[in-house]
């Protein structure tokens, strides 16, 4: 994180989900929806910066690091036959990136999962379990 820069996580962000840590610089929260394997980025970047092309070249390279890191844990723990990755932001500005796994025959399959008005919580032993699995498969602060 830049000295001197504020950063607040969206409260449309943190309601959706749980937080799990921080990883290059960008906060990792499992959307609480056990329908899917999925999981948002959130570079801890200036207000105005919603689109990777806005990053400077070596955040840019920093935040690509974790998500590569975190489409590697999802593909692994949950096996999913496809993972979609995102960074939309239509609904909340803040730059977000959506790493998604998804799987034939899913609650939104062939469809997006944003699109999708189905949702389940996760009871809170399976957050327990995930949220170890990425602390011992990322390295989370």
């Amino acid at each position: 994180m830049v000295l001197g820069m504020s950063f607040s996580l969206h409260p449309r962000l943190a309601a959706g989900g749980v937080e799990l840590g921080s990883i290059g610089a960008c906060r990792l929260l499992l959307k609480n929806n056990a329908l899917f394997p999925w999981f948002l980025l959130v570079p801890e970047v200036d207000d105005g910066i919603e689109d990777l092309h806005h990053l400077e070249p070596a955040r840019y390279d920093e935040v690509m690091a974790a998500v590569r890191q975190v489409s590697g844990f999802v593909a692994q723990h949950f096996r999913p036959e496809k993972l979609n990755v995102a960074c939309i932001g239509n609904q909340v500005r803040q730059m977000h990136i959506h790493i998604v796994g998804r799987s034939t025959g899913d609650s939104a399959w062939p469809g997006t999962v944003w699109a999708f008005a189905g949702k389940q919580n996760y009871p809170a032993g399976d957050i327990a379990v995930i949220t170890a699995a990425a602390r011992a498969g990322l390295p989370l602060l």
